[in-house]
């Protein structure tokens, strides 16, 4: 097997796992901008610290060095977004901004389910990535479903499999939370 039969293979496997969906966004000399990325991850609460993986050759690499930088998270319908920092923009889609026009945060999305607004922590050698560590100095939640991103495609992450079943077992044996689910879907049709 050749290498980029490898590479191709190894991307693949690394697929499997289904991650959200991300786009960093910086101010650089050319302006604000953004990247679209899925290696992400919280590392620490105190301190508040997030993992982001970038390329090192994307131009994302050198905006974020040394600079602050907010972490958005995208909902399930913000595929377009997603597409738009990753290179493939949509004609006439509207990014709407969300800050508060100072130098004191980085611009973040209006619309995104989640950001995360960081300063630089530490970087390290990743190979042909560069990890990235921020700290985190404040963080939005809103309302909504998270993006996913799994085996090469966007999706949604589909009803919750561990949220409580509404059935309790009278043996106190575990009952598998997609009871619960259908229990509900059940109820909400006999109520019409």
């Amino acid at each position: 097997m050749d290498s980029q039969t490898r590479a191709r293979s190894l991307r693949r496997c690394f697929g499997r796992f289904t991650t959200g969906v991300a786009v960093v966004t910086y101010r650089s000399n050319e302006g604000v901008r953004g990247a679209t990325m899925n290696s992400f991850t919280s590392v620490s609460i105190d301190p508040p610290l997030v993992l982001i993986s970038v390329a090192r050759t994307s131009r994302a690499c050198a905006g974020i060095d040394a600079q602050p930088f907010a972490i958005n998270v995208l909902g399930a319908g913000q595929m377009d977004v997603a597409l738009h920092f990753a290179g493939r923009p949509k004609d006439g889609i509207h990014i709407a901004w969300d800050n508060d026009g100072s130098n004191r945060t980085s611009p973040s999305l209006a619309d995104a389910i989640a950001v995360f607004q960081c300063k630089p922590w530490q970087q390290y050698d990743g190979g042909d990535h560069v990890l990235v560590v921020g700290e985190v100095t404040s963080s939005v939640m809103r309302e909504g479903e998270p993006l996913a991103f799994g085996d090469g495609r966007f999706m949604s992450t589909g009803l919750p499999l561990m949220d409580g079943p509404l059935v309790f077992s009278l043996d106190g044996r575990p009952v598998p939370a997609w009871t619960g689910a259908a229990c509900r879907v059940h109820h909400r049709t006999e109520q019409g």
